[in-house]
C-alpha cells in the first residue's frame, strides 16, 4: 500500500467525492481517515488550537509540545465525532434516499466502502488516540479543575451532539460554544497550566472564529432544510423555519464583525492591526446578500458546489476571515512582544 501525499493535501483542503470502491480500497489508511472525517471542514479545529497558542504566547504561556499534544488530540476528537455522527445518522436511516450529506463527499457507510463494524473500530481508534491527548493534558496542568470541566464538556458533546442536540435545535450553539469560546479558552488553559484571569478575555477573542465556524453550519442546516424536516431532524432552521434560520445567520455574520470592533476599541484586547479582518469584506457581503433571498430550486450556472449553497458561501468566507484573523494575531502577538503594549488594555 502507497501512502498518497496528494491525497493527504486534496482532503484537508476539499471534500473529497469517490465513486468507485477499488479506488477506496487503494488507499492508505491515513488518506481514508481523513477523506472520512471531512478533514476539509475539521481543520477549524487547528485554527482555533493556534489562535489559542497565538494568545498564550502573547501572554507568555506558550510551550510548543503541549500545544502539539492537544492540538492533534482535538483535530483527532473532531474526526472522531464526525465518524460517530455518520455512523448514527446511517444507523437511524437518516442518510439513505441520496440524502444531503452523501451528495457532497465520501460516505463510506452509505457506499458500502466500510461495513458499520469497521465504522465503530474506526471510532474506537480515533477515540482512543484523543482520549489519549486529554490524559496528557489533566497530567501536564496537574488535573486542573477547568481542564476536567471542559474535558468532560467536550466528552458529552461529542457523544450526543447527533443524537439528541442537533434534533433539539442545539447543535448549532454547542458548535458555537466548543469551536469559539471553550476550544480556545481551554487551550490557553492547559497551555497556562490553569485558569488565569485573562480567560474570561481569551473566550471573547475566540467567539468571532466560533461565529464564523457556526454560520457555515447554520447554512448547511438551512441548505438541507427540506430533507431534514421530511426525516425528523430538528435543527435550527427546522425549528425556527427557513426564513428566520436565513436572519439569524446574517446576524451571525453581523456579530463577527461587531466583536472584533468591541476588542479592538473598547477593552483594547486587540491592537488595531486587527482590522485587516475586514478583507474579507467582499466574501461577507456575498454571503450576507445570498442570505437575503431564498435558496435556488436548481444550482445555478457553473455553481460547483451544489447542493451546498449558503454554506458554500459561508465556507468561502470562512477560509480567507480565518486566515487574516491569525495573520491580524500573529502581527499583534508580535507587536505586544517586541513592541509593548502601546495599545493598552483598560
Amino acid at each position: 500500500m502507497k501512502i498518497n501525499f496528494k491525497m493527504w493535501g486534496k482532503a484537508l483542503s476539499t471534500l473529497v467525492k469517490m465513486e468507485k470502491k477499488e479506488e477506496w480500497d487503494a488507499l492508505d489508511p491515513i488518506s481514508k481517515w481523513l477523506i472520512a472525517t471531512r478533514s476539509a471542514v475539521t481543520s477549524v479545529t487547528v485554527y482555533a488550537c493556534a489562535i489559542a497558542g497565538l494568545l498564550a504566547w502573547r501572554d507568555h504561556h506558550f510551550s510548543f509540545l503541549p500545544w502539539l499534544v492537544v492540538t492533534l488530540g482535538l483535530f483527532i476528537a473532531h474526526g472522531t465525532n464526525n465518524l460517530l455522527n455518520d455512523y448514527t445518522d446511517f444507523s437511524r436511516g437518516v442518510d439513505k434516499d441520496n440524502y444531503f450529506r452523501t451528495q457532497y463527499g465520501v460516505h463510506p457507510l452509505v457506499q458500502g466502502f466500510w461495513t458499520k463494524r469497521q465504522q465503530i473500530t474506526w471510532f474506537l481508534v480515533s477515540g482512543v488516540l484523543a482520549f489519549l491527548s486529554g490524559i496528557y493534558a489533566l497530567f501536564y496542568t496537574n488535573f486542573s479543575p477547568a481542564v476536567i470541566s471542559l474535558f468532560a464538556f467536550g466528552a458529552l458533546v461529542l457523544l450526543f451532539y447527533t443524537w439528541p442536540l442537533k434534533y433539539l435545535g442545539l447543535g448549532e450553539l454547542s458548535i458555537f460554544l466548543i469551536w469559539g469560546p471553550i476550544l480556545v479558552a481551554g487551550v490557553y488553559i492547559v497551555l497556562a497550566r490553569g485558569w488565569t484571569e485573562d480567560v474570561w478575555r481569551v473566550a471573547l477573542a475566540g467567539v468571532p472564529f466560533g461565529l464564523s465556524v457556526v454560520s457555515i453550519n447554520i447554512g448547511k442546516h438551512i441548505d438541507k432544510f427540506a430533507e431534514d424536516k421530511k426525516k425528523g431532524v430538528g435543527t435550527l432552521p427546522v425549528r425556527i423555519g427557513e426564513k428566520a434560520a436565513r436572519y439569524v445567520n446574517i446576524a451571525v455574520f453581523i456579530l463577527i464583525y461587531a466583536v472584533i470592533l468591541y476588542l479592538v476599541f473598547v477593552p483594547c484586547y486587540f491592537t488595531p492591526v486587527m482590522l485587516i479582518v475586514f478583507l474579507a469584506g467582499k466574501r461577507l457581503l456575498y454571503a450576507v446578500g445570498v442570505l437575503t433571498k431564498p435558496r435556488p430550486v436548481e444550482p445555478p450556472k457553473e455553481w460547483p458546489g451544489w447542493p451546498t449553497w449558503f454554506s458554500g458561501f459561508a465556507f468561502y468566507h470562512n477560509r480567507l476571515f480565518e486566515n487574516l484573523f491569525l495573520l491580524g494575531l500573529l502581527a499583534d502577538t508580535l507587536l505586544r512582544i517586541f513592541v509593548g503594549n502601546f495599545w493598552m488594555v483598560r
